[in-house]
C-alpha cells in the first residue's frame, strides 16, 4: 500500500482535490499470491479505506485463487466522504448479495463496485442485472465500473435505489458526472421498509 502505484494514486487525488477509488494488486505475505484490493484516497491524498476482495472467481474454468489470496476479514468496508457513506465491493462480490446487505447495514448509501468481468455467455447482461439487483435489494446507489470484455473497456454505470440506470458511459471512453441524492435513498427506504420488515 506504500508502493509506487498507491503513492501515485494518492498524488493524483491530492493534485486534483478529488476522492479516488482504484483497484490495485497488493503484496501479501504468501509468495505467488497477492491481494485484489480496492483503495480509496481523499482530496488530501490520505487513505480513506481499503478492501481486500473476499470472493475469488474460481468458476468457468478460471482459478483466481491460484494467484490471488482472499482478504482475511469479511467485515464490510465503509467510508464517508462529502457527507455520503460508500461501501466497497470487487467484481465477483456482485454475485454474493449478503456482502451488499452487510455494507448497507453498516450505513452505506452508495456501493462502489470495481470489476474485471471474465468473458462468457450472457455476462454483460448479468453484470448490468447484478448492479441493479444490489441497488434494489438494499435501497442504495450502485456505481459499477468494468474494464474487461464483454462489458468492454471503460464501461461505467450508476444505478439508483429503484434499479434505474441513471448514467451509462457505454462502450466509448469518457467522463460523466451524475448527482447522487441521499433524499432518494431515504425516500425509497421509507417506501420499501425492508430493513425493518426482514425476518432473517
Amino acid at each position: 500500500m506504500d508502493g509506487p502505484v498507491c503513492t501515485e494514486l494518492a498524488g493524483i487525488a491530492r493534485r486534483h482535490r478529488i476522492a479516488l477509488v482504484a483497484g490495485v494488486v497488493e503484496t501479501s505475505d504468501e509468495p505467488g499470491r497477492a491481494y485484489n484490493t480496492l483503495v480509496a484516497f481523499g482530496p488530501d491524498g490520505g487513505r480513506l479505506a481499503s478492501y481486500r476482495k473476499i470472493h475469488l472467481f474460481d468458476a468457468q474454468g478460471f482459478g483466481e485463487s491460484e494467484f490471488i489470496k482472499p482478504g482475511p476479514s469479511t467485515d464490510p468496508v465503509v467510508f464517508e466522504h462529502g457527507g455520503v457513506r460508500f461501501g466497497l465491493m470487487t467484481c465477483y462480490d456482485l454475485r454474493f448479495p449478503e456482502l451488499a446487505r452487510a455494507l448497507a447495514d453498516a450505513g452505506a448509501q452508495v456501493l462502489l463496485v470495481c470489476s474485471s468481468w471474465v468473458p462468457g455467455e450472457h455476462k454483460t447482461e448479468q453484470w448490468l442485472a447484478l448492479n441493479a439487483a444490489r441497488a434494489i435489494e438494499n435501497s442504495v446507489y450502485v456505481a459499477g465500473v468494468c474494464q474487461a470484455p464483454p462489458v468492454s473497456m471503460g464501461r461505467s454505470v450508476l444505478v439508483d435505489p429503484m434499479g434505474v440506470v441513471e448514467a451509462d458511459l457505454g462502450l466509448a471512453a469518457g467522463v460523466g458526472a451524475v448527482e447522487v441524492s441521499l433524499e432518494t435513498v431515504d425516500r425509497v427506504r421509507e417506501s420499501f421498509p425492508m430493513f425493518r420488515q426482514r425476518r432473517l
